[in-house]
């Protein structure tokens, strides 16, 4: 039933483009200065331009190519608030690049293959939903658009698994898979629409029903991928295999710096008719954490355990300040009823039951709005971004509360609120909203300051950075410390398959 909504109000009340970008609304809104400035806000300083002899080369491989800094702008733009105020101040977020739209895997293999001849860089972008600056071009090079490899290619009813390309959108998926043959992949990030099945792999993403129907590395089970120097392997389609390592999984959250993604196989779901869901309040966003860890651990997964802190629950259910909980689920009425029945009563043990019907139709209505990140106002400027993380049940509280009190004593800071969107028997994941007003000269030291003070409470107590949106450009410094010896794996990983630091460089350190 919550999956099938889908199909009676669409996506973002339509505020989007079907099957293609979507500006992100300060775009709309006419904030994006034209590019003045010469020197890009990220990246070191390393670029690599493209001869134009390569150019020409790439127009004979390509459906289309474009160059020059407008193009670049216009054409690397995301959803990332760095990007926003690097636009909205009219300097390049990064250096010039040559955008090549590819739709088919042998253009793929011959832009790599090319760019590795050339030791020209290669940044590969579809939706650009992103919200870390993962598919900007740090050190120019070739930005790589497979946005137009977008077929759904098939569907086998036996095994219930959806092949497509990863240029497909989401909301598209989800159209077909339930209109053609009745499946879901349960697979319900915010950014549905906005989204594609290669950025949900490539960043490692989640859904709104991630403890029904798990992330997405939960749901792939084969994937192509082309490799740097140019070679497509499949990997994966032997699910359960004890043949060595699962090699897949080096590619699921990657983020594009060890090969592009060219195919994907999902497991989908019987579409449920049926959901049944229940709300709780707390005296503090604490108790309400424990209620989801007993819940969880008393051995049953709801679709969504959802829990906003008392700011969150007064602003989006004016319910006077309590922290709220809402649990639902759906699929077979038996399995349903059996599942909400044991977290309610863990959930009264330490709550009180309020009326859950409102609380879901309203969060059903708005659960797909993508709400604005900056405005201007005379010299003054409003800003706000989200960071999600995960961490053990016994770490949280303390997470929580650092992260409020720290990042709340920043100047400019007006909004430290959280949810808890993701929960499993030993940790969960925390999104933090920010906001912030300040003088507009001052966004981007707040911002970054922001950044630096939240990650640097997650590493020391323990959390780890990202539970979905992956690392890209905003991350990236607190890598190595949050992977401790294992960034030497990543990088003997890196070194093997990318040895000309080709794909995706500036990332993770690499």
């Amino acid at each position: 039933m919550i999956s099938k909504q889908f199909q009676v109000t669409g996506y973002s009340e339509g505020y989007y483009k079907v099957g293609e970008f979507t500006p992100p609304r300060w775009v709309d809104d006419g904030l994006a200065k034209p590019i003045t400035g010469a020197t890009p806000r990220y990246g070191d300083g390393r670029v690599v331009a493209v001869p134009e002899g390569i150019v020409e080369q790439l127009r004979g491989i390509g459906d289309a190519v474009y160059t020059g800094t407008d193009e670049t702008a216009e054409r690397t733009r995301d959803w990332w608030p760095g990007t926003m105020l690097a636009h909205t101040d009219g300097d390049p977020a990064t250096p010039d690049a040559v955008i090549v739209e590819a739709s088919g895997v042998k253009q793929v293999q011959a832009v790599l293959r090319l760019a590795a001849a050339n030791g020209i860089p290669v940044t590969v972008a579809a939706g650009r939903s992103n919200v870390t600056g993962s598919t900007l071009p740090l050190e120019g090079g070739i930005v790589l658009d497979i946005h137009t490899m977008n077929s759904i290619l098939g569907f086998n009813p036996t095994d219930l698994t959806a092949e497509c390309e990863p240029g497909v959108f989401g909301d598209v998926l989800e159209e077909r898979l339930q209109t053609a043959w009745g499946v879901t992949t349960g697979h319900w990030p915010q950014s549905l629409g906005l989204s594609t099945v290669g950025g949900w792999v490539a960043c490692r993403g989640a859904g709104q029903l991630s403890t029904r129907y798990g992330k997405v590395e939960d749901m792939v089970t084969e994937l192509d991928v082309v490799l740097p120097s140019g070679e497509l392997v499949t990997l994966g389609g032997r699910q359960r295999a004890a043949v060595g390592p699962d090699l897949k999984q080096l590619f699921i959250g990657s983020e594009g710096m060890l090969g592009v993604i060219t195919r994907v196989v999902l497991r989908t779901h019987a579409l449920p008719d049926y959901a049944r869901y229940a709300a709780y309040e707390y005296d503090t966003f604490e108790a309400g954490l424990d209620a989801c860890r007993r819940i969880m651990q008393r051995g049953v997964t709801p679709a969504a355990l959802r829990l906003w802190d008392n700011m969150e629950g007064d602003y989006y259910f004016g319910n006077g300040g309590n922290t709220l909980l809402l649990i639902l689920d759906e699929g077979d009425p038996r399995l349903v009823d059996v599942t909400v029945d044991i977290a309610s009563d863990e959930a009264a043990t330490t709550g009180t039951a309020v009326d859950a019907e409102p609380i879901f139709q309203k969060w059903l209505a708005t659960r797909f709005e993508v709400p604005a990140q900056n405005a201007f106002e005379d010299d003054g400027a409003w800003m706000a971004d989200t960071l999600e993380m995960t961490a053990g049940w016994s770490q949280l509280p303390r997470i929580y509360q650092r992260v409020q009190s720290e990042v709340g004593a920043l100047e400019g800071t007006f909004v430290v609120s959280a949810h808890q969107s993701h929960a499993y028997t030993d940790a969960a994941c925390v999104y933090f909203t920010i906001q912030g007003t300040l003088p507009i000269k001052d966004r981007a030291a707040w911002y970054r300051a922001v950044w630096d003070v939240a990650d640097k409470v997650i590493i020391e107590e323990h959390g780890q950075l990202s539970h979905h949106h992956g690392v890209g450009v905003v991350r990236t410094p607190y890598v190595a410390e949050s992977l401790g010896g294992g960034m030497e794996v990543l990088r003997a990983v890196k070194q093997a398959l990318d040895p000309g630091r080709m794909l995706n460089p500036g990332k993770y350190g690499l």
